[in-house]
């Protein structure tokens, strides 16, 4: 999405220092105008490249400072969220990993079955640390401190075991004794690890990684309360896929439990509750042009397209500016016109989706301002749209969308809350919905207590059934829509979502006693207006299923089964209502004996028109 893609960001033409980074520096400005005040010339827009100009310039100062000290240096001045390689060419063989709200994990790899599973911490305010150059080797160390066995020595002696654990650095050795080649792999995620070794470290937050010769150091400025002095070589006994999928049965059932870290994930570094104020670093340099746009046109498939739809109130109300949501492949068959002042908006999860290139590219020869939201960085939107949001769910194995729905739904949120930043008339409403985004992680964790409560409605009510009606009306009819997709993807259960102001134009025909129908009636301004479709079903003998706020009184003398949902801002609540309608597909689909994560005749990432 930079101008100029240069990967890593580099300190300088003549790469000093390359940095590796997955995060967000929420102070990125203030460095970079310090760094530009004393003469750095940045070539992309990235907050990674101040990291590599920081590093360089407190190299600059003291070109004799360690590795470890320089990375203690540059990290102290860092604010926000970061996973952190650092290379050098002053540093040969060695690199520095550090964390801090963002995961880092690093393999270990070696030839031979390695003497100990763990590497002890060091801290910069303990005075007993170990030099790394003492412990080097991992040799065990004498009880004299003059007895360390010279370099020579090492590779002859064997330890004392009864001082082994005291070593500070760790250089793998084997049951004998000998040093041995060790390889390291550092990742987000084990996943990309895994085919390489089973042995893996995770580092925790603040942990600064040295690995150099051979051997591991681990680092931390201060000791947390309660944390241990050593991390843990675990071993991944698993298969790749059974370790990602922990203790759940299924990808799809372990992404739905994910959405309360997830969604703040994709909040982190960006929505800052205190000064209650939003920065979407890929959006910064274009906002302004695109308030100035003739309209915003959201150009989406599938889940991604009902993530548009259920927005599209938000933006017209905050922004003031037409919103239009197009499906790519319809956008496409009629050539609809795109002139130079619109803003098109790719939304998807791959970032590789077939239909929604195609439209990008139609919309770039047209010379629209062109914005990705995706989950993947360095997909093809990602990388042809001016600029963009990184929606930060995490990866998502399951076909069925389930945890990028809701992480999309809250990108776009804080871009429309970026947009309105300069209307003083939108304060109020804004500050409301960020309150509100702040509390949706710990609403979703009490919806998802209601797991079992569903699964057995699923067993008694939807048993046998060849087809359901789900209703909702306003920004909920975009909740419908993406509750009878996975119904209808995952537990190949005919699912129809209707508007509720349409049920009275030829839908209520097929409503009577035998019909299963869930209804969204969370509150909202149209509330009364859907309670009237709830009516109309009630009077023609239909039982359904109501999705309500809790102990709302117009259900309290209701035989209608209810799903409590608890309240939140109106343009939030579809946030929580898909929760359930999520589980319902999964229990639907587990209770027929399918298979959940990838259902029949359908793929993750559709590359193909």
């Amino acid at each position: 999405m930079a101008d100029l893609a240069i990967s890593p960001p580099r300190s300088d033409p003549t790469w000093e220092f390359s940095i590796v980074h997955n995060g967000i520096i929420t102070n990125y400005k203030e460095l970079k105008t310090l760094l530009v005040s004393k003469g750095f010339k940045f070539e992309t827009e990235t907050d990674t490249e101040c990291i590599a100009k920081l590093t360089k310039y407190i190299y600059d100062q003291d070109p004799h400072i360690g590795f470890t000290d320089l990375a203690k240096a540059v990290i102290q001045e860092l604010e926000g969220a970061y996973g952190l390689l650092i290379k050098s060419v002053h540093y040969p063989h060695e690199v520095i990993a550090a964390r801090k709200g963002s995961p880092l994990v690093i393999g270990v790899k070696t030839q031979r079955r390695m003497k100990v599973d763990f590497v002890d911490v060091e801290y910069a305010d303990d005075n007993t640390a170990l030099p790394a150059e003492a412990a080097s080797q991992n040799v065990a160390l004498k009880k004299n401190a003059s007895d360390f066995l010279s370099p020579s020595n090492t590779l002859l002696g064997a330890p004392d075991k009864s001082l082994l654990h005291r070593s500070q650095s760790r250089a793998f050795m084997t049951d004998d004794g000998m040093p041995m080649p060790t390889e390291f792999f550092l990742s987000s995620d084990p996943s990309a690890i895994v085919e390489h070794t089973k042995k893996v470290l995770y580092l925790e937050d603040d942990d600064i990684a040295h690995i150099h010769e051979g051997s591991l150091n681990i680092h931390r400025l201060k000791k947390a309360d309660g944390s241990s002095n050593v991390r843990a070589i675990q071993t991944l006994e698993l298969e790749l896929q059974e370790i990602m999928k922990g203790k759940f049965d299924h990808f799809m059932q372990k992404e739905i439990f994910e959405q309360p870290e997830s969604v703040v994930n994709t909040m982190r570094g960006r929505l800052d509750i205190k000064e209650k104020s939003v920065t979407l670093g890929g959006l910064r340099s274009y906002i302004s042009t695109i308030r100035r746009s003739r309209r915003i046109i959201f150009i989406a498939c599938g889940t991604s397209y009902h993530s548009c739809m259920a927005v599209r109130g938000i933006f017209e109300e905050l922004a003031e500016i037409p919103i239009s949501v197009e499906l790519a492949s319809d956008f496409l068959d009629r050539e609809a016109p795109v002139f130079r002042d619109d803003t098109c908006v790719f939304v998807s999860q791959s970032g590789e989706t077939a239909d929604s290139l195609m439209a990008l590219r139609y919309c770039l020869e047209r010379g629209a301002l062109t914005v990705g939201i995706v989950n993947v960085v360095g997909s093809s939107i990602s990388l042809l749209t001016h600029c963009g949001v990184h929606v930060n769910a995490g990866p998502e194995i399951g076909v069925a969308s389930t945890k990028a729905y809701t992480s999309q739904f809250i990108a776009m949120v804080m871009f429309a809350l970026s947009l309105s930043e300069d209307r003083a008339s939108k304060k109020a409403r804004r500050e409301e919905i960020m309150e509100g985004l702040s509390n949706i992680s710990g609403q979703i964790k009490t919806i998802l207590e209601l797991d079992q409560p569903i699964k057995e409605m699923c067993e008694k009510v939807f048993k046998n059934q060849k087809s359901l009606l789900l209703l909702g009306r306003g920004s909920q009819f975009s909740t419908a829509l993406e509750g009878a997709l996975k119904i209808k993807e995952i537990s190949y259960l005919h699912c129809e979502a209707v508007m509720s102001g349409e049920l009275k134009h030829g839908v209520l025909a097929l409503v009577d006693e035998n019909m299963p129908i869930i209804m969204i009636l969370t509150r909202d301004e149209i509330f009364k207006k859907s309670l009237n479709a709830y009516q109309q079903v009630i009077a023609r003998g239909g039982k359904p299923i109501v999705l309500c706020n809790p102990d709302d009184p117009e259900f309290k003398t209701s035989e209608a089964q209810k799903i409590e949902i608890p309240k939140t801002v109106d343009c939030l609540q579809g946030l929580l209502n898909v929760i359930p309608l999520q589980l319902i597909a999964y229990w639907l689909a587990v209770l027929e004996g399918l298979n959940v994560d990838f259902p029949r005749n359908l793929a993750k990432s559709v590359t193909v028109e």
